[in-house]
């Protein structure tokens, strides 16, 4: 059950990662119906197929999704294993729930008529900040990832590319279906943004830096970084790979202004200093993002 977390009744954690589902599901829904479905887009997973089959067809897209991840959800269990709990079966029927409600109230008009690109855009936001705050609460989206897990499974290939041909395929059954070539375009672009805003909401917008510096002045530096920047850091042993001489390697972590700040006093104090920039998505301890939040 490794792949499954549990949170207890009624508890905090429970509501907050239930409401974290509700919420995410209710963005989702939104991005479907009043910005991808009315342009015929299809950008990826089930409810790509259901706008394919809601345009051909005329079937609702949330009932259609329903009964596509039902049996994809059981096929998983069956092949996978319990790595599919409870939360991930509320999210898919929250949002069959949520797109049925928009679909019988709203309907089916753009929100911003005669703009595709526009729509594509602002869909692909809203699909990127639902999906990340249900992945948030441990749940995941089922559908077409599950298919992408079980060819995983029996190939080598991993599975962010299975996932990516998975969507790709459906995008393409949208061309096939429409004929048009903007569709699956303008597809492309909604699973794009969507997928760097599910890294936003999960990794943060920080992007703070991480340093590796070695220098001849290294005390001078760690005093700027320990007193002037109030930052920590760790002092790792290495070897010169031309001369074999032994050095100290400064690893610590700032923010952008700091670093600004530290490059200039490096450049002052020592001009041969060797220094490597690495941006840091999300950084957890103390001075940063408290490890307890996650």
């Amino acid at each position: 059950m490794a792949f499954v977390t549990k949170e207890k009744f009624l508890s905090k954690d429970w509501f907050i990662v239930y409401s974290l589902i509700l919420v995410g599901t209710f963005i989702m829904a939104s991005g479907f119906v009043l910005f991808i479905s009315p342009y015929k887009l299809a950008p990826g997973g089930v409810y790509g197929i259901a706008i394919i089959l809601h345009h051909l067809f005329g079937f609702p897209i949330g009932l259609s999704a329903l009964v596509m991840d039902i049996p994809l959800t059981i096929l998983g269990i069956k092949i996978l294993g319990p790595r599919f709990g409870i939360k991930t079966v509320v999210g898919f029927l929250a949002t069959s729930f949520w797109v049925s409600i928009l679909e019988w109230t709203y309907g089916y008009e753009p929100l911003v008529q005669d703009d595709a690109l526009l729509s594509a855009i602002f869909g692909g936001v809203l699909i990127g900040l639902g999906l990340g705050l249900v992945f948030k609460s441990r749940a995941t989206s089922g559908g077409s990832d599950i298919i992408a897990m079980i060819f995983a499974k029996y190939t080598s290939l991993p599975i962010g590319q299975l996932m990516i041909m998975v969507d790709s395929a459906i995008v393409l059954i949208g061309l096939a279906a429409f004929g048009r070539w903007e569709i699956p375009l303008y597809s492309w672009i909604v699973i794009f943004i969507s997928g760097k805003v599910i890294d936003i909401v999960l990794q943060g917008l920080d992007y703070d830096k991480t340093l590796f510096i070695i220098s001849d002045k290294q005390e001078e530096i760690r005093e700027k970084i320990l007193v002037d920047l109030k930052r920590g850091g760790t002092l790792l042993n290495g070897k010169g790979m031309y001369k074999g001489t032994e050095k100290s390697i400064i690893f610590t972590v700032v923010s952008r202004r700091e670093l600004a700040i530290l490059k200039d006093f490096i450049h002052r104090v020592d001009p041969n200093a060797f220094l490597t920039v690495i941006n840091a998505n999300e950084i957890l301890g103390e001075g940063f993002k408290s490890i307890t939040e996650e």
